[in-house]
């Protein structure tokens, strides 16, 4: 694989530029490729079964491409298909995402994480390991949110109704007293700053983008694929309603990138 080849990114929308955003800053040399699978969002109400059928095909889509490494924006598609992803493809690097317990154990005053994540985020055997392993002595309480991925797909970042659903499901985790919320699906930190006007000032907010950018350098350092010094050239596609997909797209991507049908 040549150096300069592109980094594959995709999720089931566009919550993944979250990640994305933290790639462009670690690594500014790196030309993207990203696939906003909005035909399909969210995952997390998805059987297992049909986010690994999905994640086959868009890797195969973007391996064809090609590119050198593929990030998996998504919690609930890491859980259903990063295994299956590795086993079909072993020489190539995937890098997936998962809720960050560890930090956010270590970031906890109180002992108390709440955890905003998808259905199929919090029911995944790969989030119950994540507890056992790293939360045997903190108190971890989970909260869904159906519908906020919908809201934030469709732009609806500082919208009254946005705020409502957001009090709604952060209410409970904040009257039990969590010091530390976990946003365990890429979305959520697209409405970060309102989030935050919403939390005392003391509850600390943890998402994985970064953590998942740092792995992907490293890995790429390992295997000597990282680019050299040039002007990167990203490319976006989407399934569903692409001219949505580029509405909102202009209100989370600093500069104006047209989206591609991605023709499956």
């Amino acid at each position: 694989m040549h150096k300069q080849a592109a980094i594959g990114v995709f999720d089931s929308g566009l919550g993944g530029i979250s990640v994305l955003h933290d790639i462009r800053r670690l690594l500014p040399s790196e030309s993207l490729i990203y696939i906003a699978d909005s035909a399909h969002v969210p995952y997390g109400e998805k059987s297992t079964e049909f986010i690994i059928e999905r994640s086959l095909a868009i890797s195969e889509f973007l391996l064809a491409q090609p590119v050198k490494a593929i990030v998996v924006a998504c919690n609930t598609a890491t859980a259903a298909a990063v295994t299956e992803l590795r086993q079909r493809w072993p020489q190539v690097l995937f890098v997936g995402m998962e809720p960050a317990v560890k930090p956010a154990v270590l970031a906890s005053q109180n002992g108390k994480i709440g955890v905003l994540a998808t259905t199929g985020t919090l029911r995944s055997a790969r989030f119950a390991a994540l507890l056992e392993r790293f939360a045997a002595h903190v108190e971890v309480m989970t909260q869904p949110c159906p519908g906020l991925v919908e809201l934030i797909e469709s732009g609806e970042l500082q919208s009254r109704v946005t705020r409502e659903l957001l009090t709604r499901y952060v209410e409970p985790l904040l009257r039990a007293g969590c010091d530390t919320l976990i946003l365990g699906c890429t979305h959520y930190p697209l409405v970060k700053p309102l989030l935050r006007s919403i939390i005392p000032e003391h509850v600390q907010l943890i998402d994985t983008g970064e953590a998942v950018a740092r792995r992907l350098h490293s890995e790429l350092g390992k295997q000597g694929l990282l680019a050299d010094a040039q002007q990167p050239i990203d490319h976006f596609y989407g399934s569903g309603n692409v001219q949505k997909t580029e509405q909102t797209l202009a209100l989370l991507w600093p500069t104006p990138a047209p989206v591609s049908a991605l023709g499956f």
